[in-house]
């Protein structure tokens, strides 16, 4: 069956009108669309209110549904079920993209056990294809239970501003809690972007089916393949440079930075809301597709904490698993000291961060644009934690913590006796600093592989993916498990 594009961008589209944005016009196929529910009598209707289909976006292959939410509020049943199965097998069999629109009141009451072993069903067969193609969910209206957990299980989740995604809804929680609370209170875009379960918002359903067209263009069909490489265009023009100021405690944007690196100065930023001080977006360089993990010293001073090593994490085991190559930008102090991030576990969110990194097998390349001090200057995918490439710039400090508080420690009798205590300081930090941080003795330790000047960071970040093109893409049974 095949249909034609219906636009309407100002209003919520039906299931089918979702389908037709995402796919190429006149390249959707529908299936199992008279299939009919066994329990739900006289109030059946064709498709148990779920439309599964096959398509194509931007030429590729790809296997989508959309649920009803005009049909029992988009419940799922066993025969509903069995459509989304049937599509995530479909991709399975064909290792294409699996897109999926999302609205959904939960399991079916009506039909009990049986809904519930098919969002069993549904979830085993997510995980089963975690990490072999990509998942994506956007959630076009109230998504509850089961309609909440199976997109966690996805790689990534876009929700529209109306949207809401909550385990149980506000009438139960009114009831069983005492909390008044709507459904965008409870579970809307605005909680959902600052908690790191929705990666992207859209305005409407339009842009949301437009956006998970370009995020899938950084993706590839499947884990065995690599990303489409497109014709190089070139960056913005302005120096990478420009806007990182030469005093170490100013803030800056690093995305800037990325920008004048990227063909376009392009990037699609991935969980913009969520633990600022690290940045994860996708972008490309000379045509390919490649991931940026970057400290963000506007949030924080681009320190690392519970949040940001979560965030991280799940971004590089995403493009390790998919082929994508890394460049890390590095600008960060240190991990967050303190009683509350010891409580909440850094430690060991930290680690999920390490390791990340030490998993990785795709091209990955570090710049370190102005700092990198102590556990975080490991755990931005230094050269002994299995970077390709390390470089620096020359202004960079690179070592085990910053000149005033390494001499405190250090110097701290001498300070104590120094007539001029704060001219001694000032004098041991730039000793210090001069002897110990500068990245020419990094560099002569072969910590750092190059110190580059600025403005080539583009080219030699280019050329090093060059020369590890052929880094053979390796499977071996790993899923994008949520963090």
């Amino acid at each position: 069956m095949t249909l034609a594009l219906v636009p309407r961008p100002d209003e919520r589209l039906t299931p089918l009108e979702r389908l037709e944005v995402l796919c190429d016009p006149g390249s959707l196929d529908l299936l199992r669309t008279e299939v009919l529910s066994r329990r739900m009598g006289e109030k059946a209707r064709p498709g148990d209110g779920v439309l599964g289909a096959s398509g194509r976006v931007d030429g590729r292959a790809v296997a989508v549904f959309a649920q009803d939410a005009s049909f029992a509020g988009g419940s799922l049943g066993e025969a509903h079920a069995d459509t989304v199965i049937a599509v995530l097998e479909l991709a399975e069999r064909s290792r294409v993209p699996v897109i999926g629109f999302v609205e959904s009141a939960g399991a079916r009451m009506q039909e009990g056990l049986a809904a519930l072993s098919g969002y069993a069903r549904i979830f085993r067969k997510h995980v089963e294809l975690s990490g072999v193609v990509p998942q994506i969910s956007v959630i076009c209206g109230a998504s509850a239970g089961g309609g909440s957990y199976a997109p966690a299980l996805t790689d990534f989740v876009i929700m529209t501003e109306s949207a809401s995604m909550f385990l149980t809804g506000p009438a139960v929680v009114a009831k069983v809690m005492g909390e008044d609370v709507d459904a965008a209170a409870l579970g809307g875009p605005r909680v959902h972007d600052r908690s790191g379960v929705c990666h992207l918002v859209a305005p409407t359903d339009v842009d949301a089916a437009l956006l998970a067209r370009d995020l899938l263009d950084y993706l590839p069909q499947n884990s065995d393949e690599r990303p489409v490489r497109w014709p190089t265009v070139e960056p913005p023009g302005y120096a990478p440079d420009s806007f990182v100021p030469a005093e170490d405690r100013k803030v800056y944007d690093i995305r800037d930075v990325a920008r004048a690196l990227l063909d376009g100065g392009r990037m699609l930023e991935i969980s913009p809301r969520w633990a600022r001080n690290i940045i994860c977006a996708f972008g490309r360089l000379d045509g390919r597709s490649i991931g940026i993990v970057a400290n963000q010293p506007r949030y924080l001073g681009g320190v690392l904490d519970v949040e940001a090593s979560q965030k991280a994490a799940r971004f590089v085991r995403t493009c390790n698993l998919f082929g994508i190559p890394l460049l890390v930008l590095v600008d960060t102090p240190g991990f967050l000291p303190g009683t509350k991030q010891e409580k909440l576990g850094v430690i060991r969110h930290g680690a999920k961060l390490v390791y990340a990194f030490s998993e990785c097998i795709v091209p990955r390349v570090t710049v370190v644009v102005r700092k990198a001090f102590g556990g975080a200057y490991i755990a931005m995918n230094s050269k002994d934690l299995g970077a390709d490439f390390v470089f620096a710039w020359p202004s960079a400090q690179l070592g085990v913590m910053g000149a005033p508080q390494a001499i405190e420690i250090i110097n701290r009798r001498e300070i104590e006796a120094a007539e001029d205590q704060e001219g001694a300081r000032a004098a041991l930090a730039a000793s210090y600093a001069a002897e110990h941080l500068h990245p020419g003795a990094a560099s002569s330790d072969g910590h750092v592989d190059e110190v580059i000047a600025p403005a080539d960071t583009r080219a030699r970040v280019g050329a090093a993916f060059a020369a590890l093109e052929s880094v053979p893409l390796r499977r071996w049974p790993a899923g994008n498990i949520p963090l």
